[in-house]
């Protein structure tokens, strides 16, 4: 797993990203900038970490954890989890399939599962299906599924209306680091002065 705290590495990749996805006015870059940055926790993590123990995993996903002797088998795999937690969802094949571990969340904003990656491939013309540890390893690549992310879910809309909770919901599908992307957001908004 990639981890880095160099932001500097990421200046160009999120000022090409910002101008191709019309992320163009200070409220929806400071938006954008504090969503990528909770999703990558503070552009550190540019790939799922599922290294989760038994507890972890009933709290986090005990949707499919319900018990402890499930959640025991599978603690600290990685790959056996995210097998299970992705399977059967956003075009994934079943638990056997590996999909869940080969389309796991990866690139600035987490980007997940098989449907976003091949969407994601038809759109830009870039081959993340057949290889898609690319999305973690090339800074511009990570970040320029954040924006395309962003540009498809139209959140523009919702940054120009300061709703924080609507780009939440739509990135992660619940309201998940809130918190966190708020004080991403204050920052955000603070250094651009809006």
């Amino acid at each position: 797993m990639k981890t880095t705290a160099d932001v500097t590495e990421y200046c160009e990749a999120v000022n090409a990203c910002l101008q191709r996805y019309r992320i163009n006015t200070p409220l929806r870059a400071a938006h954008f900038l504090a969503q990528i940055a909770h999703e990558s926790g503070g552009f550190r993590y540019v790939e799922e970490n599922l290294n989760y123990s038994a507890n972890a995993l009933k709290s986090v996903f005990g949707k499919y954890f319900k018990d402890d002797h499930l959640a025991s088998d599978y603690a600290r795999q990685p790959k056996k989890i995210a097998n299970r937690v992705y399977a059967n969802r956003m075009g994934n094949g079943n638990e056997r399939s590996g999909d869940g571990w080969r389309f796991r969340g990866r690139g600035l904003i987490q980007l997940t599962g098989k449907s976003n990656y091949t969407q994601y491939a038809d759109a830009r013309q870039v081959d993340v299906i057949q290889t898609p540890d690319r999305v973690a390893l090339d800074p511009m690549l990570a970040t320029d599924v954040a924006g395309w992310y962003w540009d498809c879910h139209t959140l523009n809309r919702y940054a120009d209306n300061d709703d924080i909770h609507a780009i939440t919901k739509r990135i992660n599908s619940e309201y998940n680091g809130v918190r966190d992307r708020q004080f991403y957001l204050n920052r955000a908004k603070k250094t651009l002065r809006v």
